[in-house]
């Protein structure tokens, strides 16, 4: 591997979003180590897949070794790891808490503080991205979601608390807000309708969000941005 070579950490990544993201990176010439619970080796010498539950305490830290082991240095990583239960408040259990909450934000802090203490380990700053969701800057009714609110709502907080703590040490970090996107955990039978939740009318594609991802990472003059990839869905209703 070349030294100057950048490795990028992409939780998640075994589908959708987050297999979009891998093969993104790679565009980018990024060597990219991916997890997810379950997740098959790579033919690709330049991608290290590395399984594991982000929501148990130890495994982001394990992922980061992991990286630190193949490629030498962590140069950035995208939280995209997630899990959305849509329900009326009273009826959450604290199973669904203790899941949401496990992934979502223990996930995040496990990750991201040992992926920042490689960036600030040797010179060259780094990159951190969250995946959000748009429901934190409008909730709607359509779409009970409280947990969200709660994970998602830190996340995006948390992503303007890193930016200024480590703007000094070159350390960029930005979250894109989501609305509703075209991945294998919607049934299709649900497309139309989860389409007209978004003023634009379609759902988004996973595309539209490794391009927002990929803007972010090359966006050099960019930190404590929440971008909002949502069809329109935070501005308003049409």
């Amino acid at each position: 591997m070349n030294e100057h070579q950048k490795v990028v950490i992409v939780t998640g990544a075994s589908q959708g979003i987050g297999a979009g993201l891998v093969a993104g990176y790679r565009t980018l010439g990024y060597a990219v180590v991916a997890n997810s619970r379950t997740i098959a080796r790579s033919d690709d010498p330049m991608v290290l897949t590395v399984p594991g539950d982000i929501g148990s305490p130890g495994v982001g830290a394990e992922i980061v070794e992991a990286a630190l082991r193949r490629f030498g240095r962590v140069d950035s990583l995208v939280n995209n790891a997630g899990i959305f239960v849509s329900k009326p408040f009273t009826e959450y259990t604290d199973e669904d808490y203790e899941a949401v909450m496990g992934v979502n934000v223990r996930g995040f802090f496990d990750v991201t503080r040992a992926a920042v203490r490689a960036m600030t380990s040797r010179p060259g700053g780094g990159h951190v991205v969250n995946v959000s969701t748009s429901l934190v800057d409008r909730a709607d009714a359509r779409v009970p979601a409280a947990l969200a609110a709660v994970s998602k709502g830190g996340l995006n907080a948390v992503t303007k608390s890193l930016a200024i703590e480590y703007a000094a040490r070159g350390i960029r970090s930005n979250a894109v807000a989501l609305g509703i996107i075209d991945t294998p955990m919607h049934d299709p039978s649900s497309h139309d309708a989860l389409a007209g939740l978004h003023p634009l009318g379609r759902l988004g594609d996973v595309d539209d969000v490794v391009n927002a991802v990929l803007y972010l990472e090359t966006a050099s003059f960019v930190t404590g941005e929440i971008l909002h990839v949502d069809g329109g869905q935070s501005a308003g209703l049409t």
